[in-house]
This record gives C-alpha cells, structure tokens and sequence, in this order.
C-alpha cells in the first residue's frame, strides 16, 4: 500500500471512530503520523508564540489532499516558547515560554495545549518536568531559587533558596533532580522530608550541623535542598554531611540509561575554572522521595579518583548505552585573543577512558564551534548519525582562521567521523530526529530546516518554512522520550 493509500485508509478509519496507528496510540485529529512540532516566537503583531506542527513525511505544513492549510496547537497562549520537553511514549510535550515564564502541557493525541505543567517563581534558565508530571523541577537565576513542584502534595510549589542557580538535570526515571549554581564548583539536590525530619530541621540550635543548606517551609519543611557533601558525619535528622564535593565549573549531569549513575559535566576553562572533566556519581543517596535513598555519596579523595579528564571540553555530553558523547570548547590563543574551538570526544562508560582515537579518526575529534560553557543540542538519528548544534560559532577559532564554519555537525558513529559540518545558517537552537524516515528538522537562525542522515544533504523547507522565530523542533511521534536535545 503507498504512503498516500495508507492515510486515506488511516482517515476513514477515523472518521468511524478511534483507531491507532502503533505502540497503541491514537490516530490523532490531523490524521498526521509523522509530526514535527515547532516552538515559533511572534508568529504575528499579536502573538507572542505559537506551536505549529508539519508533516514530515511530506515536508509540508499543510495537509497532502490542501483540505487543511496549516496545522497548530490549539489553545496555546504562551509567551516567546524556547524548549520542548518531548514525551512521545506519553502523548505528551511540555512547551517553556521565556516571555511570560509558562510551562504549557501539550496534548499529542488530541493536539491541543491543556493546561499549566505547573507554577513556578519568576523566569527560570533551566526547567525539567517528570514523565508522570508528578514532580517539576526549575532553576531561576534571577529569583535565585531552585523551585521544586510537588504534585502529589496538592500542587505544593516549594522555592528553596540557591543564589546563582542556573541550570537544573534529572535523571531518567525522574527520581534524582541535580542543581549547578553559574561559577561555582559544587552540585545541589532536593529531598522530600518527613514531618519528624522537618521538625528537627527547623527546631535546631544554630550552632547545630545540618546537611540541608535550605528548606522550604521554614517551619514544617516539605523540602530541603542539600549540597553533595563527603559523608563524613551524619546530622540530627541522619542524613550525611561533611566536606563538599568540589567539581569544577560544574554545568550538567547526564545520566546512565537505568538512571542509576550521574555523569556531572565540568565545563573547567570554558566556564572560568582549571580542567575540563566528567565525574560518575551514584544516584541513590540522591533519590528526593522518602525513605528511598540508599547508600553514600563518595568521599573527596573518591570523587577525584574517579573524576575523568577531557580535555576537548565539557558542557554537554549523550549516552548511548556504554558510550558518552562529550561535547565542549577547548580555549585557544589565537590573534593574541582566547577564542574557543568545538570538540566532540567519544568515552568508554564501562572502562571509564577516552576511547583512543586514530589519525583517520581522531578523539577528540573538532567540530562546530560555539559559546563557551553553553548547552549545545545533540541527537541520535538513523543511519549511525550523531547531531549536534550550537549557538555563536561565528565567535570560534574556524571563523577567526578562515575555516569553514557553522552551527551543525553531523558525526558518523561507526566510522567516528565528521561527515558534515553545514555552512552557518544562524544559531542552532533545535534538532529533532524524524527516525526511519532519515532525517532531522533543525531550528536554525530562526527558520526551520531539514537534513537527510544518509549524507548530511539540505531536503527543500520550501513547504515547513514559518512566520515567525521557529526556536525548537520535536518529533512528536518518535519512539521514544530520548527524542530530545534539551533534557
């Protein structure tokens, strides 16, 4: 049956009542079953933001037979959208809006906004839901806060106080949430106390030692935010605290596919600091439900032994299974200036090394440049491709020498390869991979823009172009909630 045949048959099925089209989801309204989201930013003179999708099977914003000119969101109102949290095993999508500091549930099934994610103190840099929505996790560097949402207590909000912070990880199973504070070298993280627990927070003399730097309420803590501390004494309400963990220029964790280890990202130079590194760190002790934590943080001396130099830099990093994926930008001297150069290096999870490179693969292995310290974006996608984008890669060494320059990479992952690097088009602020259909739809200096994985070739976006600033993209009918380049 062609493609075409097969959404003719999928539409009349649905016009007689539900049908599904795989892993039991539903058919939804567009009859599309390949869509693309995309984030748009003042999409007219009296809107701030709108979620259009398209067909990526067709490359078009409009349906195949033109019964229908576009397709949207409907009902979504938020302000300047900049991330799309994409669940597509749960029909779902969480949109943050940077104009007015919304967090907006999106209903895949039903293509439709429902409702507020949750309510969260002032504009946040970083925002994390969990797959359940039970549980939201924000970091507002101007508030100064780290604002953790509690629905299971009633929609609870709970602000604990972290100057600085700016960018919150979680892991996959959504039971550890690690907060990084801009120039400092130490992790945080939250944990649900019990009533007895609070009280002993809030009743103790000052001089009494407490691992938790700050709870939230005061008077009958609910939450407590605790810095990674060597566990070299245990406090009144018996949690671990000691001599602080020192990281360097901590600014991410990501996390092993059963959730059980973080791998904390040190940016080193490119944030001000010394090296360049990844440290495991085992996630129990972390675990913010009650009475689930288990085990200790290492030592001191245990996190350096187990700390990993890169020195091609480190401020993003993908898991593929035993492999991660580090992304960064290794300062260099250049013109009598420090200027900055991209560096993709590939890590052996299972031995704790860099994998060694060879000179017709090498490892570190340069791609596209970017700003120093910023979260790049990076996707897996068909065809052994690894992509990743960054932003402000015309400030970089390959712009400054005359090399040729942009903000996407594609890396071949079973040569270890660069196999393209696109000529600048803007900064690159989404990728979204359209899996067995080879190819990803980028957000690129504003438009949208789609690439086949085969070869790295521009697909015409004649018919997905916008109006409007398109700011992130998501395939909101991939297989799995990995699909993403935020989160």
């Amino acid at each position: 049956m062609s493609a075409v045949a097969a959404l003719v048959v999928a539409a009349a099925l649905a016009g007689c009542g539900t049908t599904t089209y795989f892993a039991g989801r539903a058919l939804p309204p567009s009859g599309l079953r390949n869509r693309v989201l995309i984030a748009i930013q003042n999409p007219s003179a009296g809107a701030k933001g709108a979620l259009g999708f398209v067909d990526a099977f067709y490359d078009i914003r409009f349906s195949y037979n033109d019964k229908t000119q576009s397709f949207s969101i409907s009902g979504f109102s938020g302000a300047l959208p900049v991330t799309i949290q994409n669940m597509p095993e749960e029909q779902n999508g969480v949109v943050y809006g940077s104009g007015d500091g919304s967090l907006a549930n999106v209903d895949y099934a039903h293509e439709k906004a429902n409702g507020n994610a949750a309510t969260l103190n002032g504009l946040s840099s970083s925002v994390f839901i969990t797959r359940n929505r039970a549980f939201a996790f924000a970091a507002s560097q101007s508030s100064h806060v780290l604002t953790v949402v509690d629905a299971t207590s009633g929609g609870g909000s709970y602000p604990l106080s972290l100057p600085g912070v700016y960018r919150v990880s979680v892991n996959t199973g959504g039971s550890v949430a690690l907060a990084f504070v801009e120039n400092s070298d130490y992790a945080y993280y939250p944990r649900k106390l019990t009533a007895s627990q609070g009280i002993a927070y809030s009743g103790g003399p000052t001089t009494w030692p407490k691992a938790a730097v700050d709870c939230e309420p005061q008077n009958a803590p609910a939450w407590c935010l605790f810095q990674a501390q060597s566990p070299d004494n245990t406090d009144a309400t018996g949690n671990y605290y000691g001599a602080p963990l020192k990281f360097d220029r901590p600014v991410k964790a990501v996390f092993s596919a059963d959730g059980g280890t973080a791998y904390v990202l040190n940016c080193g130079p490119e944030c001000g600091g010394s090296k360049s590194s990844m440290t495991p760190l085992p996630v129990a002790p972390m675990i913010y439900l009650t009475g689930l934590q288990s085990g200790k943080l290492p030592t001191s001396a245990g996190l350096a032994g187990s700390t990993l130099l890169i020195p091609g830099g480190a401020s993003n990093a993908l898991v593929a299974s035993s492999t991660l994926y580090v992304v960064g930008q290794q300062p260099q001297q250049v013109q009598g200036q420090t200027l900055f150069a991209g560096n993709l290096t590939v890590v052996d999870l299972s031995a704790n090394t860099i994998i060694p490179g060879t000179s017709a693969a090498p490892n570190p292995v340069s791609i596209s440049d970017g700003a120093p310290g910023a979260v790049s974006r990076m996707i897996l996608a068909d065809d052994n491709t690894l992509w990743i984008g960054m932003t402000k890669c015309t400030n970089g060494v390959r712009a400054a020498t005359g090399q040729p320059y942009g903000c996407l990479t594609m890396y071949n992952t079973s040569t270890n390869t660069v196999t393209m690097l696109e000529s600048y088009l803007g900064d690159l602020t989404g990728i979204a991979a359209v899996t067995d259909l080879h190819k990803v739809y980028v957000a690129q200096g504003g438009q949208v823009y789609i690439y086949a994985t085969a070869n790295g070739a521009a697909i015409s976006n004649q018919y997905v172009s916008v109006t409007g600033t398109a700011y992130d993209v998501a395939y909101m009918d991939a297989v799995t909630d990995g699909n993403n380049t935020v989160y």
